[in-house]
């Protein structure tokens, strides 16, 4: 059995449980800018996937096919939520397209960074950068999903 895939699921659950709970049933009266401002902050911290390429967070052997593609993955959805931040919060025209840009760059990077953690075995490397899969990788699969619900449901373009 892979721990780290059973953290991952089980962590992803609860997120989604909360989202369910606390989230989603006031979507529809929450303006985007009130529900995507939070997601954006959160994702602005995915800097630290970087970790996946620090000697000490990691053990010696972690995958580089894994470790690069990562890290760097990460820090260019760092690099868009911070972009958008002044974009919603401004209620920019353009915040809706960066927003999406963001929101797939995002989304393709988490789901490519799972599927090389599982073909390489990145799992027994992970060491102190653990924490990032089991609990913070759920918490973004979560809000990348609410706010593609946020970008196809509730934000509507402006006419």
């Amino acid at each position: 059995m892979n721990v780290l895939t059973v953290n991952l699921l089980f962590s992803t659950l609860v997120f989604w449980i909360a989202s369910r709970l606390y989230l989603v049933p006031r979507l529809h009266e929450l303006k985007p800018k009130a529900v995507l401002l939070p997601i954006l902050l959160l994702h602005s911290l995915r800097h630290l996937g970087l970790m996946f390429l620090a000697p000490g967070a990691i053990y010696a052997g972690m995958p580089s096919q894994f470790a690069y593609p990562a890290a760097f993955g990460d820090l260019i959805a760092a690099v868009l939520a911070l972009i958008a931040i002044p974009l919603v919060a401004r209620e920019s025209r353009a915040a809706r397209a960066v927003v999406w840009v963001f929101n797939i760059e995002g989304s393709v990077d988490l789901a490519d960074a799972i599927t090389l953690a599982t073909v390489y075995g990145a799992a027994p490397f992970m060491g102190a950068a653990y924490w990032i899969p089991a609990f913070w990788v759920p918490a973004l699969i979560v809000t990348h999903y609410l706010t593609f619900v946020i970008l196809i449901k509730y934000w509507k373009p402006a006419t």
